[in-house]
């Protein structure tokens, strides 16, 4: 079978990487293309365009990048013409994805969705999309399929969450220190957010001279870190979950890395904080309580969040004070709970290729 995979983004690539190997053991004779990122390219993606130019975040970001959004729109809709695969999936990012599958339906393809866009927190009337133009959406969050049974779609199937699975294989190949004892920065995968939040963590290490802390660096984006830094902070490249396997706390940019953080048993302070222009676009359409992962899965607020203008060197001091005093071993007991089992890229690929009618 013939599988369009479409990924925007480093997370997206992670997920789709797995997904076209749990594909690959179902279907001997998977053909993939799509677009991602270096990991589904490992899997054997020869990528149409790299996720390095199409990871926009922020209302700002997109605006500034239409023209490249545009042209990156119009190349997949081509590949997909002469592809012509058997379905196409959608993995997460949503601005581009939710269009892309209104066009794909009216060419008459199938379509899966992977990981679920957060209609639920920022625009629900966008529901209306995935019943009209989404065969098949692919749930990693538990709340989110009686959210669409709510909006009477029928078609949402839980799979669990894939950092499930990532956390289980890295807890057993993780270079473990003698005691977890660093202060991790996670400042984010986006230059936006590392411009951003990195240097107010930095400030951290001045505040705590007695702590030793470890960045958990992107390489890719090397030239945005400062050559000269506190002599008590280091940096390891690439290498967030042996950064996380060393901490006893953490600050973490709000995303996907939260739900790494908590995954890993670290207490954290999940910090955000975007231009002007995003936050008071993004205040008036995010209806929900809570932006982190570890809140939302748990239903009520088990870490700290410090956003926008409540993200600052005084705030973000005191609360490293308080969660250096947090135990870990009952923190994400919430959160444990309700995620349920590893194995979310198998099941996903299992109910993609039993809908495209291949059966093994």
């Amino acid at each position: 079978m013939k599988y369009y995979i479409i990924a925007g983004e480093p997370s997206g690539d992670m997920h789709g990487g797995t997904l076209m190997r749990e594909i690959q053991l179902l279907d001997d004779d998977a053909v993939f293309a799509g677009t991602g990122g270096d990991r589904m390219q490992a899997a054997g993606l020869k990528p149409d365009i790299h996720i390095a130019q199409m990871a926009f975040m922020g209302f700002y970001e997109v605006i500034k990048n239409l023209l490249l959004i545009r042209r990156n729109f119009n190349t997949v809709k081509q590949s997909i013409l002469a592809f012509r695969p058997d379905v196409v999936v959608l993995v997460d990012y949503p601005g581009f994805n939710l269009r892309m599958a209104k066009w794909c339906k009216r060419q008459g393809l199938k379509v899966v969705y992977y990981i679920s866009p957060t209609i639920w927190a920022w625009n629900e009337k966008r529901v209306e999309q995935v019943r009209q133009y989404v065969d098949a959406m692919l749930c990693i969050l538990p709340f989110e399929t009686a959210f669409y049974e709510k909006h009477q779609y029928t078609h949402a199937y839980y799979v669990g969450h894939p950092l499930l699975d990532f956390i289980a294989e890295h807890k057993q190949n993780v270079f473990q220190q003698n005691a977890m004892d660093k202060i991790a920065l996670l400042p984010g995968s986006r230059s936006q957010e590392i411009r951003q939040l990195l240097p107010l963590m930095l400030e951290m290490a001045v505040r705590f001279p007695q702590e030793q802390f470890v960045i958990a660096g992107i390489s890719r984006l090397s030239a945005l870190y400062p050559a000269s830094m506190p002599e008590n902070v280091s940096i390891r490249w690439d290498d967030t979950y042996n950064v996380l396997a060393a901490a006893k706390a953490a600050l973490v940019c709000s995303g996907t890395a939260t739900l790494e953080t908590a995954l890993m048993a670290v207490p954290q302070v999940v910090v955000y904080k975007t231009s002007w222009l995003n936050y008071q676009i993004g205040k008036r359409v995010i209806k929900v309580d809570a932006i982190s992962l570890p809140n939302l899965i748990a239903g009520h607020k088990i870490v700290e969040e410090l956003i926008q203008y409540d993200c600052h060197v005084g705030s973000m001091a005191d609360a490293l004070t308080r969660v250096l005093e947090v135990d870990r071993k009952v923190l994400y007991r919430p959160v444990l709970e309700k995620i349920g089992e590893k194995g979310a890229g198998a099941r996903a690929a299992q109910l993609i290729v039993e809908f495209v009618g291949l059966r093994h």
